[in-house]
C-alpha cells in the first residue's frame, strides 16, 4: 500500500474504505461477510475508513467488527456530524456520544461536517458555538482532525475553505467531474492552501466502470489488462494533492483489485496518452449531453445566483444516468443550501451568455432544466431545507 500524509504528518492509506455500501440483508448490516473485507483490507494496509451517523448501520457494524478484533489502534476513523439535525447547542455532544458509543471508541480521528452546504449554513453552525465545542474536542483528544465534506460548484467550496483552518475537506471528483462539483479548480485550491483531500464518488456511483460500448473498446485497446476501475483511480492518484480516494469495497474480490492498482499508482506515473483516453472515455459518456458544456465556467459568476455549470452538468447526466440520479445531483448542488443556485434564478439578463466560448444559448437552456428538475419534488425538498435553515 501507498500513503501520503494528512495535516500531521502522519500516514494515510491513498486507497480509503467508504462503509456507505456495506452489503447488507434483510435484518441490516452483514457483519459476517464485512469483518472479512474490512480485516483483509487492514491486512493489505488500508487504515482509513469513512462512515457517517445517517450510513444505517455502519458506525454499529464498524465499531464492532474493530473491537472484536482488537484493531481499533491499527486504523483510523473518520466519521460525520450530521449538522442538518441540530437545533440546540447540546445537540452536538448528543449525536457525538451516539457516535462513539456505535464506534466502540473514545476518539474519532476525523470529524466532517457531513454535507455542509455553503457559508450561511455554516454561519449556523457558528451561532450555535460549533467551532468552540470542536476545539475542545480537539483539546481533549476526542476528535484528532475537523473537516466537510461537500457537493456544489467550486466557487462556494473555495469560500468554504476560506471560513476556517480546515485540517481536510472531501469532495466528488473524477474524470467524468473533472469539471464540475469542487472539480479540479477546487482540488488544486484545497492544494495551495495545504488542505488534505479525500475523494469519494471515484467511480460516479459506478457509472465509470460500466462503460458504454465505445468506451470499452477504447479501454481494452490500449491496455487488454487494465479495468475501467484501475483507469479512474489511477487519474486520481496521479494528482498529487488528492490524499486519499474512497471506495465502497463489498467484495474481496473488487477490494484485491483495488489494493493491486494503489500498489503501482503515484503522482506523475500516469501517461500522457492514457490521460488522453480517460478524456476521450469521458466525452464518449457525454456523447448524447443535452447541452454541450464543458464546465470551463467563464460564465460565472451569475448575478442572478444561478449556478450555471452545475445546472448544465446535471442536465447531463439524464441521458447518461437517469432521471433520478440527475435530480439528485441537481437538488445537491443547487438546492441543498440556505440560498439556492437553482436555473429558474435566471433574470435572462445574458451576461452569461457573452463569455461563453462555446456559444450556448444559456438563458434558453437554463428553462429547460429548470422544467427538468424543479418540480413538486425539488419544491418540497427546498421547503424541507428552508426550514432546517432557520434552526
Amino acid at each position: 500500500m501507498n500513503y501520503r500524509q494528512d495535516k500531521s504528518g502522519k500516514d494515510v492509506s491513498i486507497l480509503g474504505y467508504g462503509c456507505m455500501r456495506f452489503t447488507r440483508r434483510m435484518t441490516g448490516v452483514d457483519v459476517d461477510k464485512t469483518e472479512k473485507e474490512i480485516m483483509r483490507a487492514i491486512e493489505l494496509g488500508v487504515n482509513y475508513f469513512d462512515t457517517a451517523y445517517i450510513y444505517p448501520g455502519s458506525e454499529d457494524a464498524l465499531g464492532r467488527i474493530l473491537e472484536k478484533n482488537g484493531a481499533r489502534d491499527r486504523v483510523r476513523i473518520a466519521t460525520k456530524l450530521p449538522h442538518y439535525l441540530l437545533k440546540k447547542p447540546s445537540d452536538m455532544d448528543k449525536y457525538f456520544s451516539e457516535e462513539l458509543s456505535r464506534l466502540r471508541t473514545d476518539h474519532v480521528d476525523f470529524y466532517l461536517m457531513h454535507m455542509l452546504t455553503d457559508l450561511a449554513t455554516w454561519e449556523r453552525l457558528k451561532a450555535l458555538g460549533i467551532e468552540q465545542w470542536l476545539e475542545e474536542k480537539k483539546a481533549s483528544g476526542a476528535i484528532g482532525q475537523v473537516g466537510f465534506s461537500y457537493h456544489g460548484n467550486s466557487d462556494m467550496f473555495m469560500k468554504l475553505l476560506d471560513a476556517r483552518d480546515w485540517d481536510f475537506c472531501q469532495i466528488q471528483y473524477n474524470y467524468y467531474d473533472e469539471n464540475s462539483q469542487a472539480g479540479r479548480t477546487g482540488l488544486e485550491y484545497a492544494g495551495s492552501k495545504g488542505v488534505p483531500v479525500i475523494i469519494m464518488e471515484p467511480l460516479r456511483g459506478g457509472k465509470l466502470v460500466d462503460l458504454p460500448p465505445k468506451g470499452r473498446e477504447m479501454l481494452r485497446a490500449f491496455d487488454p489488462g487494465m479495468t475501467p476501475a484501475a483507469l479512474s483511480f489511477r487519474w486520481l492518484w496521479n494528482q498529487p494533492q488528492v490524499t486519499c480516494v474512497l471506495s465502497g469495497m463489498n467484495s474481496l474480490e473488487m477490494l484485491e483489485e483495488n489494493v493491486r492498482t494503489a500498489e503501482n499508482a503515484g503522482a506523475g506515473l500516469v501517461s500522457a496518452e492514457e490521460l488522453a483516453l480517460s478524456k476521450a472515455i469521458a466525452a464518449e459518456i457525454n456523447r448524447n449531453m443535452m447541452v454541450p458544456c464543458t464546465g470551463c465556467r467563464y460564465c460565472m459568476p451569475c448575478p442572478a445566483g444561478v449556478d450555471i455549470p452545475g445546472s448544465f452538468a446535471a442536465f447531463n447526466m439524464v441521458p447518461v444516468e437517469g432521471k433520478f440520479w440527475a435530480f439528485k445531483d441537481y437538488f445537491m448542488c443547487t438546492g441543498l443550501r440556505k440560498n439556492s443556485s437553482a436555473a429558474s434564478l435566471c433574470v435572462k439578463c445574458g451576461r452569461c451568455e457573452t463569455h461563453c466560448p462555446q456559444g450556448i444559448h444559456i438563458r434558453d437552456e437554463l428553462v429547460r432544466v429548470a422544467k427538468q428538475f424543479e418540480g413538486p419534488a425539488y419544491s418540497v425538498g427546498r421547503t424541507v431545507m428552508t426550514k432546517i435553515a432557520r434552526y
